[in-house]
């Protein structure tokens, strides 16, 4: 039933909003109509003299003697709890101009407004391409621009990122927790090295992020900038100003920033050449089955995946990808293609129970097809030229690789020591692999190598073998020999059970 029309403009009227100082959001010329307020999740009334500025009101209204309850606005808590205790955070009134990481979304175009009004300082923007697919770089230039930036900068990285960056994340048959190949950590050791040189370059000795405080990717933004400069100083937002995605949205529109908003659709993704990661919506509850139909931006479900199997011969030079069935390709291109034809058979999907290094445990959605079909085939062509003790060791190594770069620990001395092993582990894994790709799996159908320690004469389970089998016996007896003595001093197995 619609109010009548001079009611229906009162309240316009009535619901416009204004920013005033700590009071946040909060309807101008109200009217004389009582507010409700929400309260531990109840909502109830309160005269208007009570508003206070923390809280979220609707403006109760009524026609026909039928209430209506329309939200007016979430307001935005401007007063938070949130302190500056680190050395590295900046202070309002020490810069005149602050460096922005600048992605184009909702959070960091809230920044760049916000930044601005509450440091009173000029903004710069800095937008890095790590081979991004969802971006249209020249739009989030002009939106920064049309936002107020000083300046807005586009840095291509693509090259960079894969040739220093990927090329460890091979080498280390990246992997944490699971199939999760690492993409956002390695991404954000190459944000912040181009950061800080940006920084520099532009007379900026504060860099803005726009991490939350619950999240890896701060530790990794501010522990790699800092160390790579340590007079730069940090500005983190969303610690700092405690809206929420609503509060968030009533700004943006305030300020004229365009969002887009999907309601259906309540997934947050991090992407680069090397991966794509989803988060949010039924992702986060790991008793509920995430929709990868609705989720999945790369990869085709198995359901929906190419019902022919494909495969690719990789060809590889000391633990580096530079073929791909004879055609040579820069590893940027190589990566890509592989992407390309992995999504279409799905592969590279993991559901993901991860430890963040903040001790949260969670749940994400990686799809990372062509990095799954790089190390795999890398995997087997180190393990068919590389002994026993060293594949056990080479396991642990890349284990401590991935939780260190995880970790946020990509310049702590130790990674230093462990690429040195990694490259001098690498310098033999060269040769060919063949994967096939087939409904979600990748399988390594045929490997080949100059330093190959496999010797058909001596494996082949044929008659002419050049094994000596005479020798058997006598290896048994002393190799066995500590195990078989022990077992003859205490009964191991008899106690087996009582533990």
């Amino acid at each position: 039933m619609q109010a009548p029309q001079n009611r229906t403009s009162r309240c316009r009227r009535h619901a416009s909003v204004i920013m005033r100082d700590s009071v946040s959001l909060i309807a101008r010329d109200a009217p004389t109509e009582p507010f409700i307020r929400e309260d531990k999740g109840a909502r109830r009334m309160v005269p208007r003299k009570t508003l206070a500025p923390s809280s979220t009101y609707f403006l109760l209204m009524s026609w026909n003697e039928s209430f209506l309850i329309h939200v007016i606005v979430m307001c935005m808590n401007s007063v938070t709890s949130y302190k500056k205790v680190a050395s590295h955070e900046a202070q309002k009134g020490e810069f005149s101009s602050c460096l922005l990481l600048y992605s184009g979304g909702l959070d960091t175009s809230v920044m760049l407004k916000w930044i601005q009004e509450e440091y009173q300082c000029d903004v710069i923007t800095l937008t890095i391409d790590i081979g991004q697919t969802a971006d249209n770089l020249e739009e989030i230039k002009e939106k920064a621009l049309r936002l107020g930036a000083k300046k807005a900068i586009v840095y291509d990285a693509k090259d960079e990122f894969a040739d220093v960056l990927l090329t460890e994340a091979i080498k280390a048959n990246a992997d944490y927790q699971g199939g999760y190949a690492l993409s956002t950590p390695l991404g954000r050791v190459a944000i912040s090295k181009i950061a800080v040189k940006a920084a520099k370059e532009n007379g900026c000795t504060v860099i803005a992020h726009g991490c939350t405080g619950k999240g890896n990717d701060q530790v990794r933004f501010e522990g790699y900038m800092t160390t790579l400069d340590p007079k730069i100083k940090i500005i983190a937002p969303v610690r700092e100003w405690g809206m929420g995605r609503q509060e968030e949205i009533a700004y943006a529109e305030k300020c004229n920033i365009p969002i887009k908003q999907q309601a259906d659709k309540p997934y947050s993704y991090d992407e680069n050449m090397w991966g794509n990661t989803g988060e949010g919506g039924e992702i986060e509850n790991p008793e509920l089955i995430p929709p990868l139909k609705n989720i999945l931006q790369w990869c085709k479900t198995v359901e929906h995946a190419s019902d022919t199997p494909q495969t690719l011969t990789i060809e590889f030079n000391k633990g580096i990808p530079v073929k791909v069935d004879g055609k040579a390709m820069k590893l940027s291109e190589l990566v890509k293609y592989c992407n390309a034809i992995g999504a279409e058979h799905g592969v590279g999907v993991f559901h993901l129970i991860e430890d963040r290094l903040v001790g949260l445990k969670v749940r994400g959605v990686y799809e990372n097809p062509g990095a799954s079909i790089l190390i795999a085939a890398h995997k087997n062509l180190e393990r068919l030229v590389s002994t026993r003790e060293e594949n056990e060791l080479k396991t642990f190594m890349d284990t401590k690789w991935a939780y260190l770069t995880y970790a946020a620990k990509w310049y702590d001395p130790v990674m230093y020591h462990i690429h040195a092993f990694m490259n001098s582990q690498n310098k033999k894994v060269t040769g060919l692999c063949t994967v096939r790709l087939y409904k979600g799996n990748i399988d390594v159908v045929a490997v080949q190598s100059p330093y190959s320690l496999f010797d058909h004469s001596l494996a082949t389970f044929e008659r002419n073998a050049t094994f000596n089998q005479n020798a058997s016996a006598g290896f048994i007896e002393i190799y066995t020999l500590a195990q078989r003595t022990a077992f003859q001093v205490y009964d191991f197995e008899s106690e087996l059970h009582k533990n």
